[in-house]
């Protein structure tokens, strides 16, 4: 029988989209960035400080590959992870979007779906989790909408409230005077904020929140990957700017996050499309003339950005060494052909690592299905043939 889980694999490598299956099987490129994101993480898990860094890269480079590598280092490292890609709708200048997809697409150690309210379920209203959780929802945040929201959250027993508490957490966030009239109602005391919430102020106390959840719960972390970050490129000006600055609170985070590391990809062109293109650091100046921190640290992090080199002669042919591995378990054959007749055949892929990959499929399929590819035979055996100099009969004669 086939191994389901390398046709998984080959699948996922033929469709051209990165995922955590790839990335967990083809993760020993580019070992440097990786000794220095792993020991990144390993000072996250042991003294708790927040970082982040920004890594850039050409398009079919392998930046989303990487990201998934580091999902699957994070989680075996029982750390929390949230994986998202900027876009149209989710902006980086709008940090309660970010939360809201962020929030979905987080995924707890040893879970393969998103999801972190199976862990509230069990925060009781007398819990030692909740005697931490209530104090510091009251006294750390800006705002302490998250106090009465938790302590309502653990006593009402009308499903309808708990939902709409529960969608809150999730980035669906409740307006103040319905989460007023549900605290009312359960301990008959009126809520009385200390700042009004604002979701497009207040949006960190909720990123903070969950990080001090996360660190409570006694995980070693949360990894917070995000790519396609080169879309901020398409905001307003002003936007843009208003990006950087939140771009900020996760790179060069206060002490409001908690174990937290965030990495940004996104395209190697940023720089010179649009912090010079688009003449940033002016911009900066124009717009926050008294206020150019935190968002010029940011712009030159990103012109400092370590990029993606194009992966070595070696790295490649161990690559497609691994994708003919993958496909004779999927198929259950043994294709055994010479790696330099592998190379040869997707040297009409181009540079991208991306494109390669898939033609290598491509020759895999037509070995199978065909035995050849190109001038590539194989016998009934799966072995390559190789076709011998026949001398012409003029040639005989001489």
């Amino acid at each position: 029988m086939f191994d389901m889980e390398a046709r998984r694999v080959i699948e996922a490598l033929r469709s051209g989209v990165p995922s955590r299956a790839v990335g967990q099987y083809f993760s020993e490129a580019r070992p440097q960035i990786m000794r220095e994101i792993s020991g990144r993480l390993e000072k996250l898990s042991c003294e708790g400080k927040s970082d982040g860094m920004v890594i850039s890269g050409k398009y079919g480079e392998g930046k989303t590959h990487l990201l998934n590598t580091v999902f699957n280092l994070a989680h075996s490292n029982n750390m929390v992870v949230s994986f998202l890609s900027l876009s149209k709708e989710t902006p980086m200048d709008k940090l309660y979007l970010v939360y809201q997809k962020m929030i979905s697409n987080t995924y707890l150690p040893l879970r393969q779906q998103p999801g972190f309210l199976q862990v509230l379920e069990k925060m009781t209203p007398n819990s030692p989790l909740a005697g931490d959780m209530l104090p510091y929802a009251a006294k750390e945040l800006e705002t302490d909408k998250l106090y009465y929201l938790l302590r309502a959250y653990m006593n009402t027993e009308d499903q309808e409230e708990k939902f709409l508490l529960q969608a809150d957490l999730e980035g669906d966030f409740i307006a103040n005077v319905p989460l007023k009239q549900i605290y009312k109602r359960i301990f008959n005391q009126a809520v009385k904020y200390n700042v009004s919430f604002s979701k497009t102020k207040h949006s960190m106390d909720y990123f903070a929140f969950m990080s001090h959840l996360f660190t409570k719960l006694g995980y070693n972390g949360w990894v917070i990957l995000i790519d396609e970050a080169e879309l901020m490129g398409r905001l307003g000006k002003k936007a843009r700017l208003n990006a950087y600055r939140n771009m900020a609170k996760f790179l060069v985070p206060d002490n409001r996050l908690e174990s937290v590391f965030t990495m940004f990809a996104l395209s190697s062109s940023y720089a010179e499309d649009v912090i010079e293109g688009k003449h940033e650091f002016e911009n900066l100046a124009e717009i926050y003339p008294m206020e150019q921190e935190p968002a010029k640290t940011v712009l030159n992090l990103l012109l400092k950005a370590p990029q993606l080199n194009p992966l070595t002669r070696d790295e490649i042919r161990q690559v497609l060494e691994r994708v003919q591995d993958f496909h004779a378990r999927a198929y259950e054959w043994t294709p055994e052909v010479s790696i330099d007749s592998i190379v040869k055949a997707t040297q009409s892929g181009g540079y991208l690592l991306r494109t390669k990959i898939r033609a290598a499929i491509e020759f895999f399929d037509q070995l199978y299905q065909y035995g050849e590819a190109g001038k590539t035979k194989i016998n009934q055996l799966g072995k390559e043939e190789f076709e011998e100099d026949v001398p012409a009969l003029d040639e005989l004669d001489e």
